[in-house]
């Protein structure tokens, strides 16, 4: 075989060993995608999600609707602005109830995301409640969830279908998990965001962090960011890791 043939049909292999094999989005993944900051088209009518995620959603909701309940989604898709205005709220609104700005940031990481890290950017992921029972003050609480809460049955539905439907848990109730607390509304459409999750990671995230213009952002050090990117990033549920 001749040496130039050899070396570009090697040249061609170690190439489909090193790019990343993304499902078929019909576009490129961008940078902008990952960090709520891109105009897609997106789907769905009290929500907005991904087209292939919004029509399995659509087929989960009628299915629920079979068993009684009205699958309602509090929240889908959330550009890097709102994500933005949640965290500029919070912070001002914990810093002016006396916490140190590093206190804030850390009570506000419980549950609330960094503008540009949060998964609800890429428009694959779903805050879900029934709305066939009254909605309660603060819906989006843990304790409606579970034990005798209004939403215990409904999110026993969902553990047992919503997988079938590509929907996972996101942030599990195991004791060993760190980052984010526990949330048992939040679900995320498995065969796209496990893509995203594997372009995310390919980001330069401290440079990302860096360039911030938020609330609190000169206090964000390093070792912080290692350990917010390990535990509230990655330290999720299993089943959606690349």
């Amino acid at each position: 075989m001749r040496r130039r043939k050899f070396i570009k049909i090697n040249s061609l292999a170690l190439g489909a060993i090193l790019v990343p094999n993304f499902p078929k989005f019909g576009y490129e993944i961008t940078q902008n995608d990952l960090l709520g900051k891109s105009k897609r088209q997106l789907y769905g009518q009290s929500y907005q999600l991904l087209k292939e995620a919004s029509a399995s959603f659509d087929k989960l909701a009628k299915e629920a609707k079979k068993e009684g309940f009205r699958i309602f989604a509090a929240s889908g898709y959330r550009s890097f602005e709102h994500q933005k205005r949640i965290w500029n709220n919070k912070y001002k609104k914990f810093t002016q109830q006396g916490l140190s700005p590093k206190e804030s940031i850390l009570k506000i990481v419980e549950y609330s995301t960094i503008p540009g890290t949060s998964r609800h950017h890429w428009a694959t992921e779903v805050d879900v409640i029934d709305l066939s029972k009254t909605t309660p003050e603060n819906p989006l609480s843990a304790e409606h969830f579970t034990g005798k809460g209004v939403y215990a049955d409904f999110k026993k539905w969902l553990d047992e279908k919503a997988e079938g439907f590509g929907f996972y848990e996101v942030y599990t109730n195991v004791p060993k998990r760190k980052g984010f607390k526990y949330e048992p509304w939040h679900f995320s459409y498995r065969p796209q965001s496990c893509n995203m999750l594997t372009r995310y990671k390919e980001l330069n995230f401290s440079e990302i962090m860096r360039g911030l213009d938020i609330e609190g952002s000169q206090y964000f050090t390093s070792a912080f960011l290692e350990k917010y990117y390990e535990e509230n990033i990655l330290d999720i549920n299993p089943e959606l890791l690349p």
